[in-house]
């Protein structure tokens, strides 16, 4: 979830910053970042909600959060070029902004981990 709160940053950021200039086009980075964070969100609460369980419960987990992630980006990212008619720069920066932002949100680590601290012996 750590990323996913960097995706959802980086796009809002990213559509304040355009709003002055054109709003139409912060609306498409909006829209492109948007698709790529609910995705995330959606793959996020399918695969890791549950617990510890089986292998092949987990693996049927992480399926469906890969394919539901990609049906609503998917179903998004048409609702954004085909019937808003967005133009597809923006939204496209806004895809490549969020997908951007989930690595620097993975890579980042959280206060509280423990790596690089003596509680595990590293």
């Amino acid at each position: 979830m750590h990323a996913i709160a960097f995706q959802a940053g980086a796009t809002v950021l990213a559509g304040l910053a355009l709003t002055p200039f054109d709003a139409r086009s912060a609306l498409a980075v909006v829209s492109g970042g948007a698709a790529v964070t609910l995705g995330s969100a959606l793959a996020a609460i399918l695969t890791y909600r549950g617990g510890v369980q089986p292998a092949g419960i987990v693996l049927v987990r992480w399926f469906a959060g890969v394919v539901g992630r990609w049906i609503i980006a998917g179903t998004l990212l048409v609702l954004a070029l085909g019937t808003w008619r967005l133009p597809a720069l923006p939204v496209l920066a806004g895809v490549v902004l969020a997908l951007v932002a989930q690595v620097v949100g993975a890579l980042r680590r959280p206060k509280n981990s423990l790596r690089g601290s003596n509680l595990h012996g590293g």
